[in-house]
């Protein structure tokens, strides 16, 4: 089998330079796979494998609907397996562009080849000058200027967190404590470098993803604070709609599960990147699920409600964490705990304001 590693990150001259950097470090049996996605409006990419010693494969990709991972999909692995059928070359390194994704790119390869490739590392790259304000910030891909799809409405900082989270490991573009560490406090199993040096043939990949609706460790001290917090009582709807502004302000990442009174069937998560935040369906509660069907549920939330399981309510609970740049920690804990429905609140009166975002959702 030949290492595949797999290389993405929104800033392209960098991402380039690292991609360069690998293939240098791999000699003469390394390849190198990119996508010119300049055309990609017009309906074309041109994917380009190169050597050390210069191009060996080149193909215009032209699709009737203009996306990277459209691109990028079915076209990738057949290359790649053409190039492990031949003995000299060692390890295959893919730039994937800023638009890409890379964790079902990893999820095709293991997939549908198994037997003829590995994913050895993913590894992104990281613009420390503007990193803070973009996943802090509320700007879009579109307004980036990045490569997309035109339909494409992803927030950059939603980019730039799924890329963290599903990597094994980052380059950064310079020195910078502040933004080195938000990266660590993103995805805390990181292996964080300046240069991409000792990163090829290392087994890096951790193939199990993040579970939906799981949170992150707390992490307190320094400018960067990880916040968690939960509550046995469900959100009251009306307050947790007009409180959502509040709650992501000064923050990077928010995760978790959450419960609203008015959706006491459907078990909820929450993803919120810089400002922008999105609540979708998991699925059921186990409380209403019979036994012989909790191996559908997360083993994560399984685990975590074998621990807290109440009496009353099952596993309905919420629980959230989130990341950010100094932090208020008092003032976004009084929030949530105001969020909360009362003892004495009715439930069936209340106005729910997040039913028409929440039929037919479901969370990925």
């Amino acid at each position: 089998m030949i290492p595949v590693t797999l290389l993405t990150g929104i800033n392209e001259p960098f991402r380039a330079a690292v991609a360069g950097n690998l293939l240098a470090a791999s000699g003469l049996a390394g390849v190198l796979v990119e996508y010119d996605v300049s055309g990609l409006a017009g309906g074309s990419v041109v994917r380009i494998a190169r050597t050390a010693a210069g191009v060996i494969d080149r193909e215009v990709i032209r699709m009737e609907h203009p996306c990277v991972s459209c691109a990028m999909r079915d076209s990738l692995v057949p290359l790649l397996v053409s190039i492990a059928a031949v003995d000299r070359y060692d390890v295959a390194i893919v730039s994937v562009p800023g638009a890409g994704d890379t964790e079902a790119l990893a999820a095709e390869i293991a997939r549908d080849a198994a037997g003829e490739l590995e994913i050895d590392a993913i590894i992104t790259t990281i613009d420390t000058v503007s990193v803070v304000g973009d996943l802090t910030g509320e700007r879009l891909i579109q307004e980036r200027g990045i490569p997309t799809a035109a339909e494409d409405g992803r927030a950059i900082a939603e980019v730039i967190v799924r890329q963290l989270e599903s990597a094994d490991a980052a380059v950064l573009s310079g020195d910078g404590d502040t933004a080195r560490a938000l990266v660590q406090a993103v995805n805390p199993r990181l292996l964080i470098r300046t240069t991409p040096a000792g990163l090829l043939g290392v087994c890096l990949h951790d193939p199990d993803p993040t579970e939906p609706g799981s949170i992150s460790a707390p992490l307190e001290g320094g400018p960067v604070q990880t916040v968690v917090w939960q509550s046995d009582r469900p959100f009251h709807p009306e307050r947790l709609y007009d409180a959502l502004e509040d709650l992501v302000a000064g923050t990077a990442r928010g995760r978790g599960t959450v419960w609203i009174a008015t959706q006491h069937r459907h078990r909820l998560s929450w993803d919120s990147f810089g400002t922008n935040i999105a609540i979708g369906v998991l699925g059921p509660w186990l409380a209403d699920l019979p036994a012989d069907r909790w191996s559908a549920v997360g083993q994560q939330h399984q685990a975590r409600s074998a621990l807290e399981w109440n009496a009353e309510h099952g596993d309905r609970a919420s629980y959230l964490s989130f990341t950010g740049i100094g932090l208020d920690v008092r003032e976004l804990r009084e929030r949530l705990d105001g969020c909360v429905l009362r003892a004495d609140e009715p439930v069936h009166p209340l106005t729910d304001p997040f039913a028409p975002y929440l039929e037919g959702s479901a969370a990925a």
